[in-house]
């Protein structure tokens, strides 16, 4: 079956979307380096630029975004300069900011990158990762009722970052209100609560977070492989559909028997960061729009392999994406 592309970008520029997770400032310093420093044997870096991103569940809105849907990002930031710097960042980018929380009991993450001849030096990170409190914890809880009963959003996007803001709690009533209002909902998991995500739509784990959390010893890919850790992750998740990212190996995915592995495409690959956020958000708008996994994952899977090109996290571009779904996907069946 042909896909039309155009009139499939156009029906999701309608959407939309609520992003929920641990939102991020990235920081990049860019310089060179020409010597090592006379007080310890490290390298000086003559900084010549500075750069201020969105980052985690952000960056996962900013590439909802760039496909042209509309979207918020729920979160809570720390009341402090980064947070600041963050909101407008996400407001510049036409990002919805109104159900964002402050809280001064944490501090807005940043991940500081210095970065010399398109290579990451050292990454400095200013975070809290434990919990956010019981307070903080029901009021975010309101906010994401507040937001889902009032705007009814076509689909609602987990990505947690182990930062403490997908608390089990914050999980747990979000997926059961989704369920019961029939929005679906898409899951980027982490370690810390990767069997909390009971009963969504979506579960996206990459390939290690899948071993390490099952305590399964890697061994060679296969489809029958894959579509066994899909049942062990049926059995405890009770989801709908897996798709796990398997690196420069591609994309598998899983609903009911309807599995396969898509190919990744050559790449120069020049950072891996946020990848990850391009993929969940691409699969799933693509999905919502139109219920086609085996759809979803092919576009997502061109869509990270394309932001790989890119130093640093990065958005998709649309324009780019639209060509090479029409050059590389065929048809599907």
């Amino acid at each position: 079956m042909a896909v039309d592309f155009d009139k499939l970008f156009r029906d999701i520029s309608k959407m939309k979307v609520a992003v929920i997770g641990d939102a991020m400032l990235d920081t990049y310093w860019w310089g060179s380096v020409e010597r090592i420093s006379p007080e310890a044997p490290v390298p000086v870096v003559a900084v010549d630029k500075r750069e201020k991103r969105i980052g985690g569940a952000g960056n996962v809105a900013l590439n909802v975004q760039s496909l042209n849907a509309s979207v918020a990002l729920l979160t809570i930031l720390g009341d402090d300069d980064d947070g600041i710097q963050l909101k407008q960042l996400l407001q510049d980018n036409n990002i919805d900011t109104r159900f964002i929380l402050e809280s001064k009991k944490r501090i807005t993450t940043n991940k500081i990158r210095i970065i010399s001849r398109n290579q990451q030096m050292m990454r400095l990170d200013a975070e809290h990762t434990e919990d956010i409190d019981e307070t903080d914890e029901t009021k975010l809880q309101n906010q994401i009722e507040k937001y889902i009963l009032s705007e009814k959003p076509d689909i609602v996007i987990l990505e947690d970052y182990n930062k403490g803001i997908l608390t089990k709690n914050i999980i747990e009533h979000t997926i059961g209100l989704c369920n019961k209002t029939n929005i679906p909902i898409t899951v980027d998991p982490k370690r810390k609560n990767f069997f909390s995500y009971k009963n969504a739509t979506l579960f996206k784990p990459n390939l290690h977070e899948v071993f390490t959390s099952l305590n399964i010893i890697p061994k060679e890919i296969s489809i029958d492989f894959l579509s066994d850790i899909h049942r062990r992750l049926k059995e405890n998740l009770n989801h709908s559909i897996s798709m796990i990212t398997l690196s420069e190996q591609g994309i598998f995915y899983q609903e009911n028997n309807n599995k396969n592995i898509v190919p990744s495409h050559r790449r120069n690959i020049a950072d891996v960061s946020g990848a990850g956020d391009t993929v969940i958000a691409v699969a799933s708008l693509i999905y919502a729009s139109s219920k086609n996994i085996k759809l979803a994952t092919a576009v997502a899977n061109i869509a990270g392999g394309i932001v790989c090109e890119e130093v640093g996290t990065a958005a998709i571009n649309k324009e780019k994406l639209l060509k090479e779904c029409k050059e590389l996907i065929v048809d599907i069946n």
